[in-house]
């Protein structure tokens, strides 16, 4: 990066235009369970368009109208553009500022490492730019295949990440570690990445992405999940994360303020595989903090502790049991972006 060129990626908690869903329909793996997946995402519209306004990508706009016809339509913005899936955190544009002026960036989607079909979510980005969402904002392609879900900025150029997911071999096999890490400070005018090396979450498929895991609330504090049970085969490898997130300090030096969320009772899909419940993967949108739930008795918990780092914002509680039986949750189907970008 030039010497005159100024690069900032936002934290999640600063002010936002608007967040991005796309819908599922009957050509995505939701189809065999639409009716029930639906209701969540009508939800978490719903509650996003008390405080901003909502871009919702779908496949046809009058069916999903029907669907969102009881929204505040005048904060809502549907386009229409093909999809293989749901995940906006993936597969949506990401802000920076560079030199004060909005960026996106437009990153390559492959699916997770080439697990899954991706070549209309790749192409989502570009087309919401070509129908004018975005405004004036410049988009740029940006040279790695890499996802939404993978990052976690302080704002303040800090970038929090998990080693499983940037270093996984079918995502950028041609870089080594120090060459990802100085791509992201490039891209994102970083001044240093704290790589999680440790924490896992049964039936992910993201590859440990960070926000199932650990998340920013504020510079200083940051929320994450903990698991105290010794039987829990988690156990082993989230308290080595915990013990590496004891050992990350701020930019001035000082230990973070670490606030360990609870560890929901295993959730399991009707073939007994484990479900990867998380409430780490909590949305922040102007004035609220949605937080996933699950139906279990740590629900009410995780809304209590996540009002503690929140002070002044409305915490919102969203059934997300049915997201995790496609193994993500609240945050991976959102996209944010910050004031200005979308028009």
């Amino acid at each position: 990066m030039t010497d005159n060129i100024l690069r900032r990626l936002p934290a999640e908690w600063e002010l936002q235009s608007a967040v991005q869903f796309t819908l599922p329909h009957p050509d995505t793996d939701w189809g065999p369970m639409l009716d029930q997946v639906m209701p969540c995402f009508v939800e978490c519209i719903q509650a996003v368009s008390r405080f901003e306004s909502v871009l919702v990508v779908c496949h046809d706009e009058t069916w999903a109208r029907q669907w969102l016809r009881e929204l505040p339509q005048n904060r809502l913005r549907l386009v229409e553009a093909p999809s293989n899936d749901t995940w906006a955190r993936d597969h949506g544009g990401i802000t920076i500022f560079e030199n004060g002026q909005a960026l996106l960036w437009d990153f390559v989607f492959n699916g997770w490492g080439l697990k899954f079909a991706a070549n209309f979510d790749n192409l989502i980005t570009g087309t919401l730019h070509q129908a004018g969402v975005f405004g004036t904002t410049a988009i740029r392609h940006g040279g790695l295949a890499l996802e939404g879900g993978a990052l976690e900025s302080d704002g303040c150029g800090t970038l929090m990440t998990t080693a499983a997911c940037m270093l996984s071999p079918n995502r950028n096999p041609h870089l080594t570690e120090q060459e990802i890490e100085q791509a992201l400070k490039e891209r994102f005018g970083l001044e240093r990445v704290l790589w999680l090396r440790h924490g896992y979450l049964a039936g992910d498929d993201t590859d440990s992405h960070i926000d199932t895991l650990a998340r920013f609330c504020d510079p200083k504090t940051i929320a994450y999940v903990q698991c105290t049970d010794a039987t829990d085969e988690h156990y082993e490898a989230l308290q080595q994360m915990e013990a590496e997130l004891q050992a990350f300090r701020t930019l001035d030096g000082d230990p973070y303020r670490l606030v360990p969320l609870p560890w929901p009772e295993a959730c399991f899909a009707n073939d007994g595989h484990r479900l990867p419940a998380t409430y780490a993967n909590f949305l922040i949108v102007n004035g609220a903090v949605l937080v996933p739930i699950y139906n279990t008795k740590q629900d009410k918990y995780a809304i209590e502790i996540l009002a503690t780092c929140f002070p002044g914002k409305a915490i919102i509680g969203i059934n997300c049991r049915a997201l995790i039986e496609q193994h993500g949750s609240l945050h991976c189907i959102s996209m944010q972006y910050p004031e200005g970008v979308v028009v």
